[in-house]
């Protein structure tokens, strides 16, 4: 999943730096971007990331276990959620309506605490070669921060290499507990490469392509594209490879998670060729 990025007093001073950036208007006015501001955007948009990754996550093995229980007859998804959560199903013909409500007080999946409620809608045909999960949060809550959105996920049973794909197309607004709001859209695509069938989710492996944005109360923004297919597996926190273009306002450059180790290492690459080191949250 995407993540917050927490960065050492030598890196900070850095990325700091790197935020200094300036522009010309027409009538040749200078416009600085207040470094405390971008570090800030920063932070809030891999938040916004790590929010988004772990909907995908939660949606995709809901939806899949679901399926499962159906096809064998069986009802054994519900028993791998902790006790505080309430699943109802509703069932018309192939139509499907699955809302999992979290309880007032929350309940923690996968150490993030989850408050509110997710509704998945999809028609349900074991044949399909595509699937639309629609789903809608109803006063949702992820570690505190109040989450908006309803969207939708195409899954593809097989795509051009014969693995199962996933596009999450994606609009959600999150709201900081201190009032800080920032919006997140794009197109986020999730190749399964490894684990599919095995009936356990802690070996899985995704690819994840795509581009999306974030955009803040004050106008600016940043925008976000794969350069080199990100890999996820289930069982590390972070990103364990792949690279990002990052591109804001005054600000630009490549974040690269590393070649494959399960840490919170990574670096970025300035437009203008300088690299730093950064520790991931």
């Amino acid at each position: 999943m995407m993540k917050t990025l927490k960065v050492t007093k030598v890196v900070l001073a850095l990325v700091v730096l790197g935020l200094t950036f300036t522009a010309c208007t027409e009538n040749d006015s200078t416009d600085v971007v207040p470094q405390e501001q971008g570090v800030s955007e920063m932070m809030q948009a891999a938040e916004m990331d790590e929010v988004s990754a772990a909907l995908e996550d939660f949606i995709i093995e809901t939806y899949e276990n679901q399926e499962a229980d159906e096809t064998r007859g069986t009802n054994n998804s519900f028993a791998k959620m902790p006790d505080c959560v309430t699943r109802t199903l509703v069932m018309q013909q192939n139509f499907r309506e699955l809302t999992i409500d979290f309880a007032e007080s929350g309940c923690m999946i996968r150490g993030h605490l989850y408050r509110g409620q997710i509704v998945i809608t999809w028609e349900r045909d074991p044949q399909a070669q595509q699937v639309s999960l629609d789903y809608v949060l109803n006063d949702f809550y992820f570690d505190a921060k109040n989450v908006i959105g309803n969207n939708s996920i195409l899954r593809v049973l097989s795509n051009e290499n014969g693995n199962p794909q996933f596009t999450h197309t994606v609009d959600i607004t999150v709201i900081w507990p201190n009032g800080v709001e920032a919006s997140r859209d794009g197109q986020i695509v999730r190749e399964w490469i490894e684990g599919f069938g095995s009936g356990v989710f802690t070996d899985n492996v995704f690819e994840v392509t795509g581009y999306w944005n974030a955009t803040f109360r004050n106008g600016y923004s940043h925008a976000y594209e794969v350069v080199l297919p990100l890999r996820r597996e289930v069982t590390c926190y972070h990103f364990v490879g792949g690279s990002l273009d990052v591109e804001r306002t005054f600000f630009g450059g490549v974040l690269d998670y590393g070649d494959g180790a399960c840490d919170n290492q990574a670096t970025f690459t300035f437009n203008n060729g300088e690299t730093i080191d950064i520790i991931l949250r």
